[in-house]
């Protein structure tokens, strides 16, 4: 099965700007059945869920219909679905949440692949717990985090181990299963939360079928604005249980599963969005059929092959563009793809390049695995990614608008 990317084109009203977007990075475009699914739930009558009227009733129908959606996409249960306004809110919170049951001297590791937004929360944590941070690092020429380092960094004190599933500024894919594997033998602490694997899957789910078994994670976060959703996160725990053990956030002393960890900071209108646009994702591919799940997972399964080839010509026609360097090397990655272009700053190369009509994203390199190769001492990095309505085309614009500038 493939995807018909003229198809997903055509439910893209944004894509009638005549710009080439390349900026999936910073979040894809959205589709009119989401923007549909948004306007619709803002012009009923919605109120909080728990009343007998019949607004109250819609306003639960929503939350319910967002949890079952975003359990569908990863392969979990409805009742570990904590709903947010973002990944850095929803992060914030956990850290926060579970710093709590931390000792003096606990540990937490993040890796240098990850954004600030699943870095600086845990040590802010760690910190006001008395605990230490311990980092994961990246190999420099090939930009991938070796899982064998995981064996030096977890300990007796390791509590939280957090990573990315994948890099959203080289494009990398983590080892996420094999880290986990050794997480998991880690000896249970006497008291308190055994140590938990936190997965940031925010720029892996766009474009790969997710599985929280496979992986291992006990944690994952998601932002539905990565694939074209409203700006929604969510935190999804693969052991539901584990949320009536955590110190509750919620104003409501009665509330119970994930309602202990969320404050009632999402709209209902972009709830409904949110389902709008996985299932968006789940008919990708107009053969899939099945369950919402069955369909996500073929629906992924087509888009992966197809972006697979479409990032292997990208990455092969902008290494012929004289000046260009491709960053990085890595054995698996997602369509995002940074470079440098010999001479010119980031911010010239994208201001060329977009007198052209092609957007392209300026990652100043100052964070993660480009700052430790000097991604802001040489004027920041370029940084494209495509998204479920790139074409050849437009990576071909791409090409054409660098080698012309």
């Amino acid at each position: 099965m493939t995807v018909d990317v003229a198809r997903v084109r055509g439910q893209v009203p944004a894509l009638g700007d005549g710009w080439v977007h390349l900026d999936a990075p910073a979040g894809m475009q959205v589709p009119e059945q989401v923007a549909t699914a948004v306007s619709s739930a803002l012009r009923a009558p919605v109120a909080p869920p728990g009343g007998v009227f019949p607004a109250s009733q819609r306003g639960g129908a929503i939350v319910d219909a967002a949890r079952r959606a975003v359990a569908d996409l990863v392969g979990a249960e409805p009742k570990g679905v904590v709903l947010g306004p973002s990944v850095p809110a929803l992060l914030e919170r956990l850290a926060d949440v579970l710093s709590t049951t931390w000792a003096l001297g606990d540990e937490v590791v993040v890796s240098r692949l990850d954004d600030r937004a699943n870095v600086a929360p845990w040590a802010r944590a760690a910190g006001r717990a008395g605990g230490a941070v311990r980092t994961a690092e990246v190999d420099i020429e090939t930009c991938e985090l070796p899982s064998w380092q995981y064996d030096d960094l977890l300990g007796a004190r390791t509590r939280v181990v957090t990573v990315t599933a994948a890099c959203s500024h080289l494009g990398t894919r983590t080892e996420i299963a094999a880290i986990a594997r050794k997480v998991h033998a880690l000896p249970a602490p006497a008291s308190g939360i055994e140590p938990l694997m936190v997965v940031d899957a925010s720029a892996a789910a766009p474009y790969l079928p997710l599985d929280m078994e496979t992986m291992g994670a006990d944690v994952i976060v998601l932002s539905a604005a990565a694939w074209g959703g409203p700006a929604v996160g969510a935190l999804v725990f693969r052991t539901p249980e584990l949320l009536d053990r955590l110190p509750a956030v919620s104003f409501d002393g009665a509330a119970r599963g994930p309602e202990r960890l969320e404050v009632g900071d999402v709209s209902y209108a972009l709830l409904a969005g949110l389902v709008a646009s996985v299932d968006h994702l789940a008919d990708l591919d107009d053969r899939a059929s099945g369950s919402r799940r069955d369909r996500i997972l073929t629906s992924m399964s087509s888009l992966r092959s197809h972006h697979d080839e479409l990032t292997e010509y990208l990455v092969s026609e902008l290494r012929f563009v004289p000046g260009v360097t491709v960053l990085g090397e890595p054995a698996r990655r997602i369509p995002t793809v940074a470079f440098l272009v010999a001479g010119r700053t980031a911010q010239e190369v994208a201001e060329r390049v977009a007198d052209q009509g092609v957007c392209v994203l300026i990652d100043p390199g100052d964070q993660g695995a480009l700052e430790v190769i000097g991604g802001a001492e040489i004027g920041g990095v370029v940084k494209v990614g495509l998204a479920h309505y790139t074409s050849r085309a437009d990576v071909d614009a791409l090409v054409g608008a660098l080698a012309r500038s």
